[in-house]
């Protein structure tokens, strides 16, 4: 029914899918409006793009390619704008007030911040491979699916990924160095 267009099946499958994909586009573009807006247009886009779904796939997988493309072209158009940390959300465990530890918390920010930044570092596709398997745990079939490569493709990018992660993490740690040291470094 959904691919012949019914609105009706296909609103079902926007309120099923809608916090997955808003998730995934906020992680890649990391703000809130621009999240908003990626979402609607992936569902924009799935929507006119119901006959090429291919059953043999997971809908999700999909899906998640529709906004993980779209995604990543915007972050290649917008690729030297900077972010706005005031949209950073970093969630705390709000289930029991009583087990909130400030430091906890306060470590839990500084970590999710410094993930960020250092997620930043990356290309818009490295990003999407780390996103799509830390914060949406989807297996390496999975992203290839979705991003429509190979599972040696995924894995190989990922060790970069963590690579260049784990190198602007030692670099941000270090003190710059000054021009005469760096110039005797390089000798």
């Amino acid at each position: 029914m959904t691919r012949q267009g019914n609105r009706v099946v296909f609103c079902r499958i926007v309120e099923k899918y809608q916090r997955p994909v808003y998730n995934l586009c906020y992680h890649m573009l990391r703000n809130t409006d621009d999240a908003d807006d990626a979402a609607q247009e992936v569902f924009l886009r799935a929507f006119a793009r119901l006959d090429s779904y291919d059953d043999q796939r997971q809908f999700s997988t999909w899906l998640f390619a529709i906004a993980s493309h779209y995604c990543i072209d915007r972050l290649k158009r917008r690729r030297f704008s900077s972010v706005s940390w005031d949209d950073v959300v970093v969630e705390a465990d709000l289930a029991d007030p009583e087990s909130v530890h400030p430091e906890r918390a306060l470590l839990d920010a500084e970590t999710a911040q410094e993930t960020q930044r250092l997620l930043k570092t990356l290309r818009p596709d490295y990003q999407a491979i780390v996103i799509l398997k830390y914060w949406h745990t989807m297996s390496y079939e999975e992203i290839a699916q979705t991003l429509e490569t190979t599972v040696s493709v995924i894995k190989s990018k990922l060790i970069r990924a963590r690579k260049m992660m784990a190198q602007a993490a030692v670099q941000r740690r270090q003190p710059p160095l000054s021009p005469r040291v760096a110039l005797a470094a390089s000798c």
